[in-house]
């Protein structure tokens, strides 16, 4: 017999807690509902990796105290509620998590998703709207997996946020709050468009 969804059917963040740290798959959630996480391309994959071993060797040859987690690190937005994986997240000095399970992080400093054709325009959007609800977010980064093209959005202190965006590969991006450059070159090591 299939499962059948129920319609109305919401849940609360502990049992979704609950249910996710039991879970093979990831989900996301909000405002009651799961929503399951799919599998990433190639490309996405490599870029993923890219990033990570580049803010990763960075971050140590600099001394930082800040860290960086890529895929399976959860982040919940308190003002909401909702619950996510970016695909890398950076947290810098004292990491706060939301409880004893050490898997929830609530105070990332610069939150980076690679853009695929299925979440661009809820990462440009909706996701976006709830990561400016995070106090420490300071930079907002996408980048796409079918061109040489990564975005930033800096908040300023005014709560506004500066855009800047990088098209070449030979271009370096300042992830200003961490104090580190990507070259758009490494970010797109063995990228195929």
């Amino acid at each position: 017999m299939n499962a059948q969804p129920q319609e109305n059917l919401k849940i609360t963040p502990e049992e979704y807690l609950e249910f996710e740290r039991n879970s093979e798959i990831k989900h996301e959630y909000f405002d009651g509902e799961i929503f399951a996480m799919t599998g990433a391309s190639l490309n996405h994959n490599l870029i993923n990796a890219n990033i990570t071993a580049e803010l990763q060797s960075k971050l140590k040859s600099n001394g930082s105290t800040c860290s960086v987690f890529s895929n399976d690190m959860r982040v919940k937005v308190l003002k909401n509620g909702k619950y996510t994986y970016p695909d890398v997240v950076i947290a810098c000095d004292e990491i706060q998590l939301e409880d004893d399970e050490f898997d929830t992080l609530i105070n990332p400093v610069v939150i980076i998703e690679v853009l695929s054709n299925s979440t661009e325009a809820y990462d440009r959007g909706k996701k976006f709207e709830h990561y400016q609800l995070i106090p420490s977010l300071k930079e907002y980064i996408l980048v796409s997996q079918h061109a040489c093209r990564m975005e930033k959005y800096a908040r300023r202190d005014n709560f506004k946020w500066l855009y800047s965006s990088y098209n070449e590969p030979g271009e370096s991006m300042e992830i200003d709050v961490i104090g580190c450059k990507l070259l758009l070159l490494d970010i797109y090591y063995r990228v195929v468009f």
